[in-house]
C-alpha cells in the first residue's frame, strides 16, 4: 500500500470529534521517523472521506463521536479498504465496549488515558498486522478464562501459550520468554486457534469474554 516517498513510511489518519485530541495526536506521531500524519478528520463521515482519498495504512478513530461514531465508521472502511488497520480510540476500558470493537473488527483498542509511546507501539504494531490492546485488560479477560472455565483440548504448552497471547505478546515476545523458536511459537498458536476454532487473536480475546458470560464447555 505504501509507495513512492511513503515508502517505509507507516500513513496515518486521526479521527476524533476533538480538535485538541486530534493536534496532540498529530504533532506526536509527526515527530516519530517512520510515521507520517496524512489527514485529520472530526467525525465519522469524514473519516470514511479521508480513509478512501489518502489511502491510510492505520487509522486512529475514536468510539464516540456526534453523527457517526467510530463503531459504524469502521465497519463501512474495512468493507471498501480492508487492508486498511483502524485502531480504535476510547476513555472506555469496560469489556462490553472492548468486545464490541473486536466483533465489529477493530485492529486495536486504545485509552485515552494511556501514554504517548503506547499509541506509538500500537500504530506500529497495526502496521504489521499484530493486534493492540491494554495489556491489563487482555491479562484479565485470558486469566478468568482460564481460571473459572478451563481449556479442554488443549495441551500445557498451548495453555501458556494463550495466556501469553492473552498479555499481548507478539509471537517473536513469547518465543522469546519460552525460550522457543518462532517457527514452534507459530505453530502452537496456530494450532491452538484451530482447536478453539477461532481465525485471530482478537477473536481469542472475545471468545474468552463471551465464554465469561456463559457457562457451556468449550
Amino acid at each position: 500500500m505504501v509507495s513512492g516517498t511513503r515508502d517505509k513510511m507507516i500513513g496515518v489518519v486521526i479521527v476524533d470529534d476533538h480538535a485538541v485530541v486530534r493536534k496532540g495526536l498529530s504533532a506526536a506521531l509527526s515527530g516519530e521517523p517512520d510515521i507520517r500524519v496524512l489527514g485529520e478528520a472530526g467525525d465519522g463521515l469524514e473519516a470514511e472521506n479521508a480513509a478512501a482519498r489518502l489511502r491510510p495504512d492505520v487509522i486512529i478513530m475514536d468510539i464516540y463521536m456526534p453523527g457517526r461514531d467510530g463503531l459504524n465508521s469502521l465497519v463501512s472502511i474495512k468493507k471498501k479498504l480492508p487492508d486498511v488497520k483502524v485502531l480504535l480510540l476510547t476513555v472506555s476500558d469496560r469489556e462490553e465496549d472492548l468486545l464490541s470493537a473486536i466483533r465489529f473488527g477493530a485492529d486495536g483498542y486504545i485509552l485515552k488515558r494511556g501514554e504517548i509511546k503506547d499509541v506509538v507501539e500500537a500504530v506500529r504494531r497495526a502496521a504489521r498486522g499484530e493486534a493492540t490492546m491494554p495489556p491489563y485488560v487482555t491479562q484479565k479477560l485470558m486469566k478468568d478464562m482460564l481460571d473459572k472455565q478451563g481449556v479442554f483440548g488443549l495441551s500445557d504448552r498451548e495453555r501458556e501459550v494463550l495466556e501469553l497471547l492473552g498479555e499481548g505478546l507478539t509471537n517473536s515476545e513469547i518465543a522469546e520468554r519460552l525460550f522457543l523458536s518462532y517457527t514452534t511459537v507459530s505453530s502452537y498458536v496456530y494450532r491452538l486457534l484451530q482447536k478453539l476454532h477461532l481465525k485471530n487473536r482478537e477473536e481469542a480475546i472475545a471468545f474468552s469474554v463471551r465464554r465469561l458470560k456463559r457457562t457451556e464447555p468449550y
